[in-house]
């Protein structure tokens, strides 16, 4: 069973996420994702991003800049398929975590 991880955005709302095999097939459906180190004190967020496609993996070059500078990072992904729930719910989570990635 796949372990699922709750994210909170600044407007107090949650956001269920799942780990990322990168090995598996992966649904043509739009996702936001969220690139993260998963540590005892809950995940670290360094990336939010979103696409309208998952399986064509345009985190992937999200997550090798991550893993330049922390190792341990992982994807967690949300499918999500309309673009303004994706891009209001990517904007609500950098804001309450400010991740360094994403500038």
């Amino acid at each position: 069973m796949t372990r699922l991880i709750d994210l909170a955005g600044a407007s107090g709302a949650r956001y269920r996420y799942s780990p990322l095999d990168e090995n598996r097939f992966l649904p043509p459906a739009g996702a936001n994702y969220v690139i993260a180190e998963l540590t005892e004190e809950g995940p670290k967020v360094v990336y939010a991003g979103e696409t309208d496609n998952l399986a064509s993996q345009t985190w992937r070059s999200d997550l090798e800049k991550a893993r330049r500078k922390y190792a341990e990072a992982t994807v967690l992904t949300r499918l999500n398929v309309t673009r303004a729930i994706r891009e209001a719910e990517r904007a609500d989570l950098i804001e309450h975590y400010h991740p360094p990635l994403n500038g």
